[in-house]
């Protein structure tokens, strides 16, 4: 069910709503960035997504091929939310973090169904061996 979702960094300077379907799944992956951030993320259309605060408090951090925008708060540094381009999976997407949803409780995180992605492989579209620690 498609639900409007708050959602903040550590020290509130980046603040955000996000129209999610949460039960239409999540994903984990174990790329490089995903493993060190534990990236865990619902992913959305643009428009789909308001910042709420002034985007001058994030920084962006970009690599490999730059199709994807890695946002952090000056701040706090926590990643509330990124945004990029990738045609394999629709085109311009908002990927939210789950756990920077202010109004999801932690028995509602641990509820949601969660695909996980093999970026480590370059096999976006499989599982990897190990998930247990995404």
């Amino acid at each position: 069910m498609l639900k409007t979702h708050h959602g903040s960094c550590h020290c509130g300077a980046v603040k955000f709503e996000a129209d999610i379907d949460l039960d239409a799944g999540t994903g984990k992956c174990n790329c490089s960035i995903c493993t060190k951030k534990r990236g865990w993320s619902a992913q959305i259309k643009p428009d789909a997504f308001r910042l709420l605060t002034d985007p001058a408090a994030l920084s962006d951090y970009q690599f490999g091929s730059a199709s994807v925008h890695h946002l952090f708060c000056k701040t706090c540094g926590v990643s509330p939310y990124g945004q990029g381009y990738v045609e394999e999976i629709g085109g311009a997407y908002v990927s939210v973090a789950i756990a920077c949803l202010d109004d999801l409780d932690h028995a509602a995180m641990a509820a949601l169904p969660v695909q996980h992605m093999d970026g480590a492989g370059n096999n976006w579209w499989n599982a990897p061996e190990v998930t247990g620690h995404m």
